[in-house]
């Protein structure tokens, strides 16, 4: 219940804070799975194209939805940066499992793509990101969107993803504050169904599973280093690297997963959130 009341404090407090730079929108969409809700952020002021953002959700695959945007990153990169933000209401893994997420997010993105005129985007600037889960979705919409080669991804925000469907080091007896080994398990047993646990998991529901990274757009995240996610994040980031890919992480001290989100008034939260307005900046050159 303290969680909650946290969440929902975080949410408040944000959402009164940026509330008047930008307006709020619900569009509907039609996806494989049906109709979806998306929130569309658009500044006020625009003074011409922007960058535009798809910002997915976190919550294991399993929960989540529209009042975690006012806790995410997203309003932030609206407010200073005067990005328009798609924000999709995607099927969780108790209505459909993979590849629902997925195909909802990347309808999402082809949306935003396509609108992109008459929302004032930027399609040279088109930035996928999330938290958690969300992080882990960006990744594989970043997969996705590479292989097909229809839209130009040129910028991946994959904040503390969750990326790999089997134990790593820091996932296999992780006993952190908000997300552990035992909910990291079934959040995945959740979304893969009978694929969990066998050598059938996609690399677009696990992108863990990916051997090559090359051709995948420039990367910035960050991961505390007591979290089940720190292992997996970092060696998502030197594959990138490793590719030729522009990426880089920094790790923050602590064991709290989503702690910018759960603790937005911390000292540590501030200079995430800082550090990421920087490298948004410098890698969209902006």
């Amino acid at each position: 219940m303290r969680r909650i009341f946290c969440f929902l404090l975080a949410n408040l407090l944000v959402i009164s804070s940026v509330a008047k730079s930008y307006t709020s929108d619900v569009v509907r969409i039609d996806t494989p799975g049906g109709r979806m809700k998306m929130k569309v952020l658009q500044p006020k002021d625009a003074s011409g194209p922007a960058p535009g953002i798809l910002w997915i959700h976190g919550g294991g695959y399993v929960n989540g939805g529209f009042y975690m945007l006012g806790m995410s990153c997203a309003p932030m990169l609206v407010e200073r940066f005067g990005a328009v933000v798609v924000f999709p209401d995607y099927r969780l893994s108790w209505q459909a499992r993979y590849p629902a997420a997925l195909e909802d997010c990347y309808a999402a993105l082809e949306w935003m793509y396509s609108n992109a005129d008459k929302l004032g985007i930027d399609k040279s600037r088109i930035v996928v990101g999330g938290e958690s889960a969300g992080g882990g979705l960006t990744a594989a919409v970043c997969l996705y969107a590479r292989d097909k080669g229809a839209i130009p991804v040129a910028l991946q925000l994959p904040l503390y993803p969750m990326l790999d469907s089997e134990d790593t080091p820091s996932s296999a007896d992780n006993h952190g504050r908000m997300w552990n080994t035992r909910l990291n398990h079934w959040g995945w047993r959740q979304y893969l169904g009978e694929a969990y646990g066998t050598d059938t998991v996609s690399k677009y529901a696990s992108p863990a599973r990916e051997i090559d990274y090359s051709g995948l757009p420039p990367c910035y995240t960050f991961v505390m280093d007591g979290e089940p996610f720190y292992d997996e994040t970092l060696t998502y980031v030197r594959h990138l690297q490793e590719a030729g890919v522009d990426a880089s992480v920094d790790v923050y001290e602590g064991d709290v997963h989503a702690f910018d989100m759960v603790q937005p008034g911390r000292d540590i939260s501030k200079q995430a959130r800082k550090k990421l307005c920087e490298e948004f900046s410098r890698l969209l050159k902006l």
